[in-house]
């Protein structure tokens, strides 16, 4: 009887979630680039992205003077079609949280499929050289 509740409750045990804190995120966009097609889709994102991406951060610095210009980490999760979604910025300044909320408008390429998820991570680090 005893055997019995004991594996009633361990199959009634939530299991624990994959580690979803900003360095795991982090380290998932990091292992994504460094696989299969990873480094052929930062190639077009960034020739798809990199002016706009230019210009977030500029108004981003403009619309927060004086800046803080620290260099801020910003996590995404991109839909197969390429939209950004669940984005958060590290450490989270006045211009690391404009860059994100307007990173959220990109239009990025349709990312790799990855076999064991539908979201494709990516992270980026910002530096702002004067």
């Amino acid at each position: 009887m005893l055997a019995l509740l004991a594996i009633a409750m361990l199959l009634g045990t939530p299991q624990a979630a994959p580690d979803d804190s900003f360095s795991a995120r982090v380290l998932r966009g990091r292992l994504a680039e460094a696989g299969a097609g990873g480094a052929e889709y930062q190639k077009r994102m960034w020739e798809r992205i990199n002016d706009p991406v230019t210009d977030l951060l500029k108004g981003c610095i403009a619309s927060n003077a004086p800046a803080d210009k620290s260099p801020f980490t910003v996590v995404a999760d991109l839909a197969p079609d390429g939209r950004p979604g669940r984005i958060e910025a590290q450490p989270a300044t006045p211009v690391a949280r404009c860059f994100a909320k307007g990173f959220a408008d990109l239009a990025l390429p349709a990312p790799p499929k990855l076999a064991d998820s539908n979201a494709y991570p990516i992270e980026i680090d910002v530096s702002i050289v004067p």
